[in-house]
């Protein structure tokens, strides 16, 4: 069909993700070694125009804490070359310890992604 299959949205969002906590100074590895978990409670994916293969895209990434155990990032698609919507999309994460229990973020790493 000439497009991007539409689960790659999923990893592109990771990789979004990933890229936001670098930006802000911590990454991924680095929540986890201090004993934090972010498993996806919920994804979303909502497709506004194809992307095809070898298109250039961008993924822009923001977070929105929902509560003290809970945050959300929202993600939109661009293709590079015509800065075209092709989706939009979010997770929602729940904040568990190294024992999976829920727990709250702590005060600066919730500053951060504030």
């Amino acid at each position: 069909m000439q497009v991007v299959y539409h689960a790659n949205y999923f990893v592109w969002f990771e990789v979004g993700r990933g890229e936001l906590l670098r930006s802000l100074g911590s990454t991924y590895r680095a929540l986890e070694e201090s004993g934090f978990l972010l498993p996806v409670i919920r994804a979303d994916c909502h497709y506004r125009r194809p992307a095809r293969y070898d298109d250039e895209l961008t993924i822009r990434t923001q977070v929105r804490l929902l509560s003290a155990a809970r945050l959300r990032f929202d993600y939109e698609v661009h293709r590079r070359a015509d800065q075209v919507l092709t989706a939009t999309g979010c997770t929602t994460h729940a904040v568990i310890n190294q024992k999976g229990k829920p727990t709250a973020l702590p005060v600066e790493i919730r500053e951060v992604l504030e």
